[in-house]
């Protein structure tokens, strides 16, 4: 896959794929891996993570919207793969399909500049 295939594939799938997309316009490195995972298996994971970075104060940008996409594709196997800014400020991770053809979900921003506990009182 090249980099014009991958901006031609994040479309407005959830929020995220506009920076995303951005990102690779403007040199970011991306990797798609070979595995595939069950889309519901994702979906799991990734409701589990935008809890806690819910708790922590933490937004991640397409990502409820990414957790209800893999819900719905069910059993369907997915690659995924990453994106990540020419300067680290941001990173994305993208869902694909098997073919890794089709960009299925995308979701990630910018990174938090803090590391809290989410049990810090406050």
């Amino acid at each position: 896959m090249t980099r014009d295939d991958l901006i031609a594939m994040l479309r407005e799938q959830t929020p995220a794929c506009g920076p995303a997309r951005s990102a690779l316009i403007a040199g970011a490195d991306f990797v798609v891996w070979d595995g595939l995972v069950p889309a519901n298996r994702h979906a799991g994971v990734f409701r589990r993570r935008m809890h806690h970075s819910l708790k922590r104060g933490h937004t991640i940008d397409g990502l409820a919207d990414s957790v209800d996409i893999l819900l719905r594709a069910g059993e369907e196997p997915l690659r995924t793969g990453s994106i990540d800014a020419v300067d680290r400020s941001s990173w994305f991770l993208i869902f694909l399909n098997s073919t890794a053809t089709i960009v299925v979900a995308c979701c990630g921003g910018r990174r938090p500049t803090t590391m809290e506990s989410a049990d810090t009182p406050e």
